[in-house]
């Protein structure tokens, strides 16, 4: 069931998540379109998050967009008092600006390993850190040990904060303790994307890679094909697997493997890297005393790609 409606405010608004933004030229959504937008939010009871460009908009958008509540989603350029999520693709950016926020830290993963060092002094001003790795598609297995590597160096500075008596957000490490079921992405099922031009799409993703790929339209409303095959339970891999903070892209899904309810091998042993470092740092923090004891242990396993063992889950 739909909970969430991304409204993208111009063809150039920042991208919080793997794909890239591809248009260069500005085309801010017309009035009519965002009100239109606006109205379905409500009619279906939806959560709106309006995602914006580097630029400030006309005061007469704002008044509209002031008249449904909703979340903002901003590129550090246009950070200001009303931000709610805040991403930034630069890590040189002025860290002061970014105190109490919530961060979403766009990368690749060069970038990552060169510049991992910094993530502990940003999960000390935040109040939370989102990494995304945008080329996580690449990942080949000298990425998978430097990533596992750079988890555990992590895990450290993590533990050293809850010691310190800070409770860090941190997308790679700490959601998987705190969850108790798959809490990922969901484009399609709970999620749905509003572009500029008026047409719904899956998420932004789609419609920057083909505009013609919609899932409706704002007149005809939506129409999106063999919609059972976003939901999980139509994932026979992944209703079965814990790896629960795994972001389970739906564009990376059939960028990689043609079917949006099946992951990459990259992206499975990504999240099981992750999820097994989750499982040391609660172990660790668990050794030094009482750590979310109503939680319980996260399992040791022997694979970091289900579908290595899915035979057993047939």
């Amino acid at each position: 069931m739909l909970q969430y409606l991304v409204i993208l405010l111009d063809d150039t608004s920042t991208s919080f998540c793997h794909y890239s933004v591809n248009k260069k030229e500005r085309n801010l959504i017309s009035l009519d379109h965002l009100r239109k937008g606006i109205r379905f939010g409500m009619v279906e009871n939806l959560m709106i998050q309006f995602v914006y460009p580097d630029y400030p908009l006309p005061q007469e958008y704002l008044d509209v967009i002031d008249t449904i509540d909703h979340s903002n989603i901003k590129p550090m350029a246009a950070l200001d008092n009303d931000t709610d999520i805040v991403v930034i693709d630069d890590w040189e950016c002025d860290a002061t600006k970014l105190k109490d926020s919530v961060l979403v830290l766009r990368t690749n993963w060069k970038q990552f390993y060169e510049n991992h060092s910094k993530l502990k002094g940003l999960l000390n001003v935040v109040q939370r850190l989102n990494v995304v790795i945008t080329d996580l598609e690449r990942m080949n297995d000298c990425d998978r040990e430097n990533y596992k590597a750079v988890l555990e160096a992590m895990c450290k500075d993590i533990e050293a904060l809850y010691v310190d008596g800070k409770s860090p957000q941190f997308n790679l490490l700490t959601d998987r303790m705190m969850l108790t079921a798959m809490n990922n992405c969901n484009a399609g099922d709970t999620t749905i994307t509003l572009a500029p031009n008026g047409k719904f799409y899956t998420c932004p993703a789609f419609y920057y890679e083909d505009e013609s790929d919609t899932v409706g339209d704002l007149d005809s409303g939506l129409d999106i094909k063999n919609k059972q095959l976003y939901k999980l339970n139509y994932a026979p891999i992944c209703r079965k697997c814990d790896a629960w903070q795994c972001h389970r892209c739906t564009w990376l899904n059939r960028k990689t493997t043609l079917e949006v309810n099946t992951p990459s091998h990259e992206q499975c042993v990504a999240a099981h890297l992750e999820r097994n470092a989750s499982r040391e740092l609660m172990l660790s923090l668990r050794s030094k005393g009482t750590f979310l004891p109503d939680k319980e242990e996260i399992k040791e396993l022997t694979y970091l790609d289900p579908f290595e063992i899915a035979t057993r889950w047939k």
